[in-house]
């Protein structure tokens, strides 16, 4: 039996872009239905467990006041939850963490309260339906349209299809373009296709971005938490890969801009001396609970968020291939992540001398799993539609404009965002790439497929290619391309309009705008104090 729903937008993925234009576009007064294929909204936030990674401005610059919201919420959570220090108490930008990767390193399991607090109030006005554990199956297209998409239940196997007036594709691999034929690029195009840099000669498919399985550990002082060695241990513990110095099972790795070698360790000292008391080591890098962020009614450890490069899985890519080989190459990313562990707390030179830290304790809980890795892979690229614009590194690489340039200005910009040009090591064998890169708006011909009317792009699918992906699939950047796609789409059925027309339209486009830089709060340029800034 097919169940039938419909609502003015249908929403395929329930991460941050997703969550975005579905809380945009509910609010505006349209209907949504929004499916996640998980039991947790967030996306990279959350299922994968990556603390936020964002800008250096995000404090006094965050770029829409729905982001702002999401941050403060957080920082709320345990601002009326959590027994707080002193200092916890007296800091207006709380980190409880105290990580460095993000002003906000917190609790995956957090971010996702979060969420589902902030879309409560409209599921329970009927503007919202959520349903989770559903992945899309099929998309049934006509000519220019996508007429309904078919999502099963993972749980009952039970199937829904789906029929809106706007379709979305959130999902982290941008599912929705295969199932539903819409043109797509997979993998690196080439210098002679886009024009960069840093494009590589030939195009490859099969060039994509490492993965990542992430888990969370907490220090427990005199305590045994060894885990039973992975299955695939000694393949991992022995296997060397040309880019790397010796095994990932190390505390050496390759720096990502200079590719030179260095060392860096979980504690830069013995753990009793206060852990990760220079601030630099790995420990604090992800941290997302700090002893020193809560008074003495806390009785847990700290707590790390291991996304660090020794769990970088590059060996097979997941895109474009068969679904055997997507699912061996999860398998082998998590027993990286795994064997990575197990390295920690058996064979790791310790700082103050010895081998293994035994008590670094795995803390599924805090990702919503009893196996304690995250819900899923880290995804860093998937594919991504063939746009009315392509977003290309001459637009914001430093390298390309020139110094002094700043990036490109859109005149159809619909938000902003900034991270460096940021590529993993590549199941293609290429090395990191990581590159300067200025602040960048985000152009809304860049979310429109070149020959699809009612389907949109909410991930890392919109038109960017393999190298400004790199800078445009963070987690703020992503919340602004959900929150541009669900004011467009409800500006678009009010208009009776695509969204093609909406952007060629002077004045459409100026009302889009208006409206996202008023009603929404949403930074639509950086000021000329920022544009600048070279990272």
């Amino acid at each position: 039996m097919t169940v039938e729903s419909k609502a003015d937008l249908v929403i395929v993925g329930g991460g941050l872009g997703g969550v975005a234009a579905a809380l945009t576009a509910a609010r505006l007064g349209r209907t949504v239905i929004m499916t996640e294929a998980s039991d947790w909204l967030g996306g990279q936030l959350t299922t994968q467990g990556v603390p936020p990674d964002e800008n250096a401005w995000i404090e006094e610059y965050a770029g829409s006041a729905s982001y702002r919201d999401l941050r403060t919420r957080v920082r709320d959570h345990y601002r009326r939850n959590y027994p707080l220090s002193a200092a916890g108490k007296s800091d207006p930008a709380l980190n409880p963490g105290r990580g460095f990767v993000s002003r906000v390193c917190h609790e995956p399991r957090v971010g996702a309260l979060v969420l589902a607090e902030l879309v409560s109030s409209l599921q329970a006005d009927g503007r919202l339906t959520v349903l989770y554990e559903h992945e899309p199956v099929a998309a049934d297209r006509d000519g220019s349209r996508v007429t309904a998409v078919v999502v099963r239940d993972r749980r009952s196997g039970v199937e829904r299809r789906l029929t809106g007036a706007y379709v979305v594709d959130a999902t982290e691999l941008g599912d929705l373009l295969e199932l539903a034929d819409v043109p797509h690029v997979v993998g690196a195009e080439s210098k002679a296709e886009t024009g960069e840099l840093h494009a590589v000669d030939e195009a490859d498919p099969r060039d994509q971005q490492a993965i990542s399985w992430c888990f969370a550990v907490e220090y427990r002082p005199g305590e045994n938490h060894t885990i039973e060695k992975p299955a695939r241990y000694e393949y991992w513990r022995d296997q060397v890969d040309p880019r790397w110095p010796n095994s990932q099972l190390s505390w050496t790795d390759v720096h990502p801009i200079t590719l030179e070698t260095r060392t860096r360790p979980i504690f830069s000292g013995a753990p009793d001396q206060g852990i990760g008391h220079d601030g630099r080591d790995l420990w604090q890098y992800r941290r997302i609970l700090a002893r020193a962020t809560f008074d003495d009614r806390f009785t847990g450890g700290e707590v790390s968020l291991v996304n660090w490069p020794q769990i970088d899985y590059w060996e097979l890519p997941i895109v474009g291939v068969s679904e055997a080989e997507r699912q061996h190459a999860l398998e082998e990313a998590r027993q990286l992540s795994l064997s990575f562990l197990y390295w920690m707390q058996t064979e790791a030179p310790r700082a103050e001398g010895g081998a293994g830290y035994p008590e670094l304790r795995l803390r599924g809980d805090v990702l919503g799993t009893a196996d304690g890795l995250a819900k899923e892979a880290y995804i860093r690229e998937s594919r991504r539609i063939k746009a009315a614009f392509t977003v290309t590194e001459e637009h914001i690489g430093v390298a390309m404009r020139g110094t002094e340039a700043g990036a490109a200005e859109f005149d159809d910009s619909v938000g902003i965002g900034h991270y460096r040009i940021d590529l993993h090591p590549s199941t293609a064998g290429r090395n990191y790439v990581d590159i300067e890169c200025f602040p960048f708006q985000i152009p809304l011909g860049a979310l429109i497929p070149a020959d699809v009317d009612n389907l949109l792009p909410a991930n890392k699918n919109i038109g960017t290619t393999h190298i400004t992906n790199g800078a445009y699939r963070l987690h703020p950047v992503e919340w602004s391309i959900g929150e541009a796609v669900g004011a467009t789409v409800a500006q678009c059925l009010d208009r009776g309009l695509t969204p093609l027309e909406l952007r060629s339209d002077a004045h459409e486009l100026r009302k889009l705008q208006d409206l996202l830089s008023g009603e929404l709060g949403v930074a639509l340029t950086w000021p000329e104090s920022v544009r600048l800034h070279r990272g």
